[in-house]
């Protein structure tokens, strides 16, 4: 038996639907009834509500030790999706609670339980710093500690560290670092949240690039990592690098709304960050965008994915085509 924590997220969904489908037997993590709903819109949104009643469901908390260890019992492998994503710097406690310790209670329960192998779902967040004669990001970028880092990046890079400590113990591990993941349904959290912006009307948009990656793409590679004697290694997730402007204009053509009309430069955006602190720090917002976020918008960051294709023969399917999917 197969243990998806994360399990009512976007990529945990996806992945519980993706292993039934190929007759695995999946016991998924859950924190309350109302988030194991979205599990069922994505089960409708492919046609196998029927599916949904073979899931093992188990409510347990990555930061919970006794719920774990209930939630571990008769398992085999475990897919490690859980995580907090946030660029609030308010919430910079919580990610390293969540992605920090919550990857350590996980590992700790992988090697006291004797699993067979853990796949951790990290991000292109946590990987190396180009040094000034490199052009492209790979799995071997070195990180470099004195760089500014997100606090999203710094808590997804210290639960790498607690996956490959616990690889140093005896367990067998893959680590995925998927780009932007764009999928079906979850537009109110995570990368998702653009599709509702670009729906209410954008005005600007920005010409930074980065990576971007179907979920079902990152399922099905995590499926097939799991399944060869791959271990001690990770790997980019991502089908195509592009502009946040080429990007939004691609949803507001699928969405038929108008797309923004105005380039923000670096100007507009750190004033658009400076306004947002103002209004957190006086009135209790919630912050949209930080210091970290609007650099990054601007940031031209370009990822290889060479070695998925090459290990495993993947082929990634068109971003344009995963948006097309999506209204």
């Amino acid at each position: 038996m197969v243990l998806v924590t994360g399990a009512t997220g976007l990529v945990g969904s996806h992945l519980v639907l993706h292993l039934v489908m190929q007759g695995q037997s999946v016991k998924a993590l859950y924190r309350s009834e109302e988030s194991k709903n979205r599990v069922k819109q994505v089960f409708e949104q492919y046609l196998k509500q029927e599916l949904l009643d073979t899931v093992f469901w188990v409510q347990a908390d990555i930061l919970d030790i006794p719920s774990l260890e209930i939630a571990f019992q008769n398992i085999e492998y475990v897919y490690h999706c859980a995580a907090l994503v946030s660029f609030d710097p308010k919430d910079e406690e919580k990610l390293r609670k969540i992605n920090i310790e919550g990857t350590a209670n996980i590992a700790n329960c992988c090697l006291d339980f004797k699993i067979k192998k853990l796949c951790y779902v990290s991000s292109i967040a946590a990987l190396g710093d180009l040094l000034p004669h490199e052009t492209i990001i790979t799995e071997e970028t070195e990180w470099n500690p004195e760089k500014s880092h997100s606090d999203y990046a710094i808590s997804k890079y210290g639960a790498e560290m607690e996956v490959w400590r616990a690889q140093q113990e005896g367990l067998q591990v893959v680590i995925v670092n998927p780009g932007v993941i764009l999928g079906p349904l979850f537009w109110e959290d995570g990368s998702g949240e653009i599709y509702q912006k670009v729906k209410k009307g954008l005005s600007f948009y920005t010409k930074g690039s980065t990576g971007f990656v179907a979920v079902l793409d990152v399922v099905k590679a995590m499926d097939m990592l799991m399944n060869t004697k791959v271990s001690g290694e990770k790997f980019i997730l991502v089908s195509e690098n592009k502009t946040y402007q080429e990007l939004i204009f691609a949803i507001s053509e699928v969405l038929a709304v108008k797309r923004p009309k105005y380039y923000a430069n670096n100007y507009l955006t750190g004033l658009a960050w400076k306004i947002d602190w103002f209004l957190s720090f006086f009135f209790g917002k919630k912050r949209v965008i930080s210091s970290d976020m609007a650099k990054s918008l601007h940031s031209k960051d370009n990822y290889s994915n060479k070695k998925i294709k090459k290990q495993l023969n993947f082929q990634f399917n068109r971003i344009d085509d995963c948006i097309k999917q999506l209204n």
